[in-house]
């Protein structure tokens, strides 16, 4: 489990982090979506963190405030948010651009 004290060892390089609650109802539609379009990638991997009491300093740590919330991470660094349900057209051309704006800068 990745928690506020071993986040950085877990998100090496390029990370897609879906942020989600097991009683969301756009968490649990969101992650098919998310996982489609991961399953392209070879370049960044995708995480579930489960918005829950153990994770609680984490999403502070990372300003979590809704579910679900999705990051894009380098070497656990913020590099990007969006928040809510977004459709897949949208959501794929969002992390797209966002992880080409993160290999552009390594």
């Amino acid at each position: 489990m990745i928690t506020l004290d071993n986040y950085k060892e877990e998100l090496k390089g390029i990370c897609v982090i879906e942020i989600s609650g097991e009683s969301c109802a756009n968490c649990l539609s969101l992650m098919p979506v998310l996982n489609s379009i991961m399953s392209q990638r070879t370049d960044a991997c995708l995480v579930h963190i489960e918005a829950n009491e153990d994770t609680t300093e984490l999403m502070q740590h990372f300003e979590v405030l809704t579910a679900p919330t999705i990051l894009v991470t380098k070497d656990g660094e913020i590099k990007a948010r969006c928040k809510g349900f977004q459709p897949e057209e949208i959501l794929e051309v969002w992390i797209d651009a966002k992880i080409e704006e993160i290999k552009k800068d390594m």
